[in-house]
Formats: C-alpha cells, structure tokens, sequence
C-alpha cells in the first residue's frame, strides 16, 4: 500500500481496520514477541556464567570475602532457568518493542512513522539507562538492608535470593524508565493530550512514587529515589515531545484539508 492511498481524514487506509482484524493483528503482535522471548531465553542460557559473574560484583565490592549459597540441589537449575528468562526478557526487548510500535503505527501520519527508529532507539536506552542505574545503586541498597538487620544478625544471602534481587530490580528500573515511551505513545495515537499531562503533575510525582515504591524489589530508599527523580524527569519531556507530535499532526491535517 503506498502513501498515497489516503482515507478521507488524511490517515492510511490500514488506520481503518475492524475490531476483528485489530484483535487479529494483535495477536500476531504478542505471538511475534514471545518467539522472540523464547529465543533469548535460549541464549540466555548460555551466557548465564558469564551474567552470573558479572551480577556478583556488587555485592562483592561491600563483602571481599563474602559466599553465596545454594540450599538445595535444584536450586542452582532452577535459578538457571529464570536467569534465562530475565535475560530472555531484555534480548528480546526490541523485538517486543518494535511489535508495539507496530500494532500503533497504523494510526499514525507518515511523518509520525518515520519517527520509529528513534521511538526504538530512545526505548533501548532507557530500559538500558534503568538497569544501569539499578546495577551502580545496589551496593548502597545491600549496604542499606545489611545495616538495617543489625549487629546481631548476620546476613548469609543465597545465591537464589541475592541473584533475584538484583536481576529484579535491573529489570523494575528498565520497565520503569519506559514510562515515558509510553505516556508519548499514548499521546501519539490520541488518548492523552499534552495538556492533560501538564493539569496532572502533582499527581503525577505521588503517582511516579508509589510505582517506585512498589517496583523496586529491595524497597530501600536510595533505590527509590534513584527510580523516581529520573522517571519525572523523563514525564516532563515527554510532555515537550507530545507538544511536538501534536504540533506536527495539526500540520498535516490542514494539509491534508487543503
């Protein structure tokens, strides 16, 4: 189908689908990403040492001397096979990613199209960004829930635990730092209006902080704060970016009107 098929509100013919072929085409959407899931998972598997050893350093950097644990003979198997998952998860993200953008962009102009190679790239970085941010603040957290138990109890984490907790909150902070991604989708396709997001600030900050609050794995504060100074941070530009959008969509409606 070329651009130049219009329908009459300036929008691609595919913009017109039914309900039927939008639920069809969403189920090609989801089945597309969880091949892709299934596949970095199986790749995971075998880069599991190699995460593992890197997964450990924080912990190590407060704890030289300190051993993780196994209780039991199928622990190690089956941290194994969630490990894979998790990282299932991230190698598949831009599969996932680009199958969202996907099932959206039929409602968008051309214009509005071209900007899939950023949408893609600005995701990536962010879910990167939000685990990084994870990973550099998780020597603080295990610090902080070590001191929290007091000088009569020693901590003796397991390996299951300790990997868990680290692999959930690099996996928390990547998913959180799409919010923005998708307050400017839903801007995009029309839900939201950058006005709406600019009348529900206040809300916004109590909002941001108690997703932070029930994300973050370890729920210690500087985790927290870590999360959620950059994710309203990140809900002001996507207000900017929707001003944007939405300046450049009135564009080409009256274009297309004229």
């Amino acid at each position: 189908m070329t651009e130049a098929k219009r329908a009459p509100s300036g929008l691609p013919d595919d913009a017109r689908m039914t309900i039927w072929e939008h639920l069809a085409e969403l189920r090609t959407r989801i089945i597309r990403a969880f091949l892709a899931l299934a596949i970095g998972s199986f790749v995971g598997w075998f880069l599991y040492p190699y995460v593992v050893s890197f997964l450990v350093r924080p912990y190590e950097s407060i704890q030289p001397d300190a051993t993780l644990y196994a209780t039991s003979f199928l622990e190690p198997f089956s941290i194994r096979i969630q490990t894979s998952v998790y990282l299932g998860v991230a190698l598949a993200m831009p599969v996932i990613l680009w199958q969202i953008w996907r099932f959206v962009t039929p409602g968008l102009y051309p214009n509005e199209r071209r900007a899939a190679i950023p949408f893609m790239a600005s995701a990536l970085f962010l879910f990167v960004l939000g685990a990084t941010i994870a990973y550099l603040t998780l020597p603080a957290a295990l610090s902080f829930l070590i001191d929290v138990a007091g000088a009569d109890i020693e901590v003796i984490p397991t390996v299951d635990s300790y990997l868990k907790l680290n692999l959930f909150m690099m996996l928390a902070f990547g998913i959180g730092m799409e919010f923005p991604v998708l307050l400017v989708a839903l801007q995009l396709i029309g839900i939201l209006e950058p006005s709406q997001l600019s009348k529900w600030r206040r809300y916004a900050i109590v909002v941001i902080a108690v997703i932070a609050a029930v994300i973050t794995p370890s729920g210690d504060p500087i985790s927290m704060m870590a999360l959620a100074v950059p994710m309203y941070i990140f809900y002001e530009i996507s207000i900017l970016l929707g001003r944007l959008f939405a300046r450049r969509r009135r564009k080409a409606e009256a274009a297309a009107a004229g």
